[in-house]
């Protein structure tokens, strides 16, 4: 009788280096993995994490980004594919996907779980005792955040309490890095040498090192020095100065339906088409609800994405609006881009107040704290319908609040024989640029006509454009809209 042949064994293999095996041997309270992209760092924060749960019986841990959606598209996959694949297999780990009692976890045989969790949807974890957390991109949450996670750090598994950071450097003001500069925190920075999937161990770059180097040496300004050279710095000439990703960047809410909607496009093919979502609350503050950041895809493509977010089709094929159509639909100065928009949603176009510097003035002020304490505008977490992989894989921005930080103006041309050329932004991975800037003239250059907001019981009043031909108030669709 022939055996049984035995069953294929997965092999995951792990070599840490530098910073990425100090970091699994690091017993502090609070420990931030910092470095160039590329270095390894969140697959030593998932290596720690799931020997620890395969070592200490009945261990609490987290896994964090600043969204679930962000957590999924990123660290979890890390997590299944490169870390605990074969035990995923063997049935040593179950994947559990959460119910409406229990939050979304990682289970292990010995009793250990690794709950998985947004900084979005705290919910799932505040009652949590835990006794190690890791916290992905650790730039994008906020500290009360961080020190609410610390205060869960009161797990009965027999072993240190820990919480691991890992991110890119960021601007030098960050929470994170004053944090560690003032002795509250530990920070391992590592280099692409830590990395044995780039870098040899004599130094010399593997094949996909040396194009993942490439991808990095493309990059400019800010992005360049962050991602590729790991210093944490802010842009020289940046724009936007007035922005704080924790004042600006809030975290998502349910927008009223009173709320009046405006939608702004910048039209691209290589460089990613960018439709957003703007709503306009009582106060005419700006909020970015939602957003189409997208490459490699046609206008009519992208038209049904658009229809898709916003409408059903029901059964007899009629299409239902499930939120207001928007006042306007702005758009940049591509005729033939605008006709097929315009076509396929069924909405009037407007062309966009292009005026550069006006503009820029205009959103430069929205930024600012007004009376009350509070900017014109921000920028909800997560906005994003889809995932540009392409843009991923190139470190390009992926949305609007990723442009912000490193939009900068162009250095002018001089001569001998010349005076300095007017500054004018640098024409770089700027496209949610241009669109939150068509946002912001439509409201505050446009006709400058006073209306009243369907909320408002104050008498204050927000601007918009006369040529509407009705308020923001009486919450009329661009165009008046056939029944698409």
């Amino acid at each position: 009788m022939k055996a049984e042949p035995e069953p294929e064994r997965l092999v995951v293999q792990f070599e840490p280096r530098g910073a990425n095996l100090d970091l699994l041997k690091c017993r502090d309270t609070e420990v931030a993995a910092v470095g160039r992209a590329g270095t390894g760092k969140t697959l030593a924060a998932c290596w720690k994490l799931h020997l620890t749960a395969m070592k200490v019986p009945e261990l609490q841990a987290l896994m964090l980004r600043a969204t679930h959606t962000s957590l999924t598209a990123t660290t979890l996959i890390t997590f299944q594919r490169k870390v605990a694949a074969a035990a995923l297999k063997d049935g040593t780990v179950r994947w559990f996907g959460g119910s409406g009692k229990d939050p979304a976890a990682f289970r292990y045989a010995n009793g250990s779980t690794i709950l998985v969790a947004g900084g979005d949807r705290p919910e799932k974890f505040l009652s949590a005792e835990l006794d190690r957390v890791f916290v992905d991109e650790a730039v994008e949450v906020t500290l009360d955040l961080h020190e609410t996670l610390i205060t869960r750090l009161r797990g009965q598994a027999p072993t240190y309490k820990q919480i691991i950071l890992a991110t890119n450097p960021a601007h030098p003001q960050h929470w994170i890095k004053q944090r560690a500069d003032g002795g509250q925190m530990t920070m391992l920075t590592s280099s692409h040498r830590d990395n044995p999937a780039y870098v040899n161990r004599d130094g010399s770059y593997t094949q996909d090192g040396q194009e993942y180097m490439e991808k990095l040496d493309a990059l400019t300004g800010v992005r360049r020095m962050r991602l590729r050279d790991g210093r944490w710095t802010a842009a020289e000439g940046v724009i936007y100065e007035e922005y704080d990703e924790t004042v600006h960047l809030v975290d998502r809410f349910a927008v009223p339906a009173e709320w009046p909607r405006l939608w702004t496009v910048d039209f691209g093919f290589t460089n990613p088409f960018v439709c957003q979502w703007w709503a306009i609350d009582p106060d005419g503050r700006l909020v970015l609800y939602r957003e189409i950041y997208m490459s490699r895809r046609t206008v009519d493509q992208h038209a049904r994405d658009i229809l898709d977010q916003v409408s059903v089709v029901e059964d007899d094929g009629t299409r239902v609006w499930t939120e207001p159509r928007p006042i306007a639909v702005v758009c940049d100065h591509d005729a033939e881009g605008r006709a097929v928009l315009s076509r396929e949603l069924g909405l009037t176009t407007t062309a966009a107040h292009k005026a550069v510097k006006s503009g820029l003035q205009a959103g430069k002020t929205r930024l600012k704290a007004a009376g009350d304490g509070r900017p014109r505008m921000v920028f909800m977490r997560d906005t994003l319908v889809e995932r540009d992989e392409v843009l991923a894989d190139a470190k390009r921005p992926l949305c609007t609040a990723e442009e912000i930080t490193s939009y900068v103006w162009a250095k002018p041309k001089e001569s001998a024989l010349s005076k300095p050329e007017p500054e004018e932004p640098l024409k770089v991975d700027d496209h949610g640029m241009d669109a939150m800037r068509y946002a912001v003239a439509e409201l505050d250059l446009v006709g400058q006509t006073s209306v009243r907001s369907p909320a408002k019981a104050t008498g204050r009043s927000s601007t918009a454009a006369s040529r509407y031909g009705r308020s923001i108030a009486s919450g009329g669709g661009a165009g008046h809209p056939g029944g698409r």
